[in-house]
């Protein structure tokens, strides 16, 4: 899935192992949100079977699926105004995860 709504993603099946060393990402500026930055760089490396799996380690971790970035929007928001995000959606909807509104 390339093009301007989603960048390149690595085709290969990735380990446990690499799925959760996204667990332990931080952002460079602490007044970014960390749950939410780590949910971002997950989107963005994985394809969405991959990133399925990571959010059953993010939660299962006790991370905040619904952390707000520094605009208030959570992931799904985000992801919800991509077009092809239709399987990344599913996956946070499957995990429970709220629009801003929601939350």
């Amino acid at each position: 899935m390339s093009g301007p709504d989603k960048p390149k993603v690595i085709g290969e099946e990735w380990s446990d192992e690499r799925v959760k060393s996204f667990l332990f990402i931080t952002p460079y500026d602490t007044k970014l949100n960390p749950d939410y930055q780590v949910l971002i760089k997950a989107y963005q490396a994985m394809r969405a079977s991959d990133f399925e799996r990571f959010l059953g380690f993010f939660t299962e971790a006790g991370r905040d699926l619904n952390a707000k970035n520094e605009l208030g929007q959570t992931i799904l928001d985000h992801i919800a105004e991509h077009r092809r995000s239709v399987d990344y959606v599913a996956a946070l909807k499957k995990f429970d995860a709220k629009k801003s509104a929601e939350a």
